[in-house]
């Protein structure tokens, strides 16, 4: 019964494989577990290559990372900037007298590919400024290119090409900034200044009705501030058409302004500049008033003038107009 026995359970094994005493048996299944994990290793590793490598061409392309370190990423400040941001900054520059500098930001706004058209027009300001009138012209030109209603490019490029003493040019692009500023109004410009801007175009045109009734235009807006140079220069135009009534008075009224506005001057210079314009205007009255026969209002313009000239101490000044004030008592 044992001997049946032992050969059943010899039997059983056999019919499992080789008996259990039996060196064991070799197998595939943890060869192909090995390599399905270095496949999982490779994948990733050409996933993360690929994403190293994008960075990398990113960076290059924006200047962070640069060659003279190759092996490490420098993220500066500027580097984070954004077309908006150098434009503010160019803005604060120039504001700031660094004409360069601002001029170096809004070209850095503008080479981004997504500065507005405000990078070229201020940039234009700025090359005014260095009398870069070429590059100044071309800037306002590309604004005016990308928007046909912007009153300020036109207003500039006027500016520009009074220097340029191309005063058709000029008036042209005066009465386009009036137009744009009427259809689309800019909070920048006013329209008593774009007024007052065109009657001195006028006025170096020899048009005098035009400057005439530029100038009163300019004179009856509501905005802005009143400037003497405006009653000065209609007095010019009125005078040129013989009106010399209505010079005298615009001369007083701008010699009325300027008494306001020395009383908020905050500067000594401010002061002294706006006194000699006063000192200007009160002896072209006098010459209109003695034109008229009014020769005692001439005289109180000239002591007017002569007590200003002493406050100044231009002796200069001073003695031209005493020895007219000595001729007139001759008389």
């Amino acid at each position: 019964m044992k001997k049946n026995t032992a050969k059943q359970n010899v039997t059983k094994n056999t019919t499992r494989g080789r008996p259990r005493s039996t060196a064991p048996v070799k197998t595939t299944k943890p060869a192909k577990q090995g390599g399905g994990s270095l496949a999982i290793y490779i994948y990733w590793f050409i996933i993360l290559f690929f994403i190293a490598a994008t960075f990398y061409i990113l960076g290059r392309s924006h200047g962070i990372i640069t060659d003279a370190t190759p092996n490490n990423v420098e993220i500066t400040e500027e580097a984070l900037l954004q077309p908006s941001d150098y434009y503010a900054s160019g803005r604060d520059k120039l504001v700031a007298g660094d004409v360069n500098g601002a001029i170096a930001d809004l070209t850095t706004a503008i080479d981004s590919g997504n500065a507005d058209i405000n990078s070229y027009i201020l940039r234009g300001e700025a090359y005014m400024q260095l009398s870069d009138f070429r590059h100044a012209l071309d800037d306002f030109n590309t604004a005016i290119e990308r928007d046909s209603m912007n009153a300020i490019a036109y207003y500039d490029r006027a500016l520009l090409n009074m220097r340029l003493e191309d005063y058709a040019s000029a008036l042209s692009d005066i009465n386009n900034a009036l137009a744009a500023q009427t259809a689309n109004p800019t909070d920048v410009l006013q329209m008593r200044d774009l007024y007052a801007k065109r009657g001195q175009l006028n006025l170096w045109l020899k048009n005098w009705q035009g400057a005439i009734a530029d100038y009163t235009n300019s004179l009856a807006r509501p905005d802005g501030v009143v400037s003497p140079t405006v009653y000065a220069e209609r007095a010019e135009a009125y005078t040129a058409l013989g009106n010399y009534t209505s010079a005298i008075d615009d001369y007083a009224s701008a010699v009325r302004v300027i008494s306001e506005q020395i009383q908020g001057a905050t500067s000594v210079s401010a002061r002294e500049n706006l006194s000699s314009m006063a000192m200007s205007y009160f002896e072209k009255s006098a010459a209109l008033n003695l034109g008229v026969g009014n020769v005692a209002a001439a005289r109180s313009d000239l002591e007017s003038a002569y007590t200003i000239a002493a406050a100044l101490a231009d002796s200069a000044s001073m003695e031209r107009i005493q020895g007219v004030i000595a001729g007139l008592q001759q008389q």
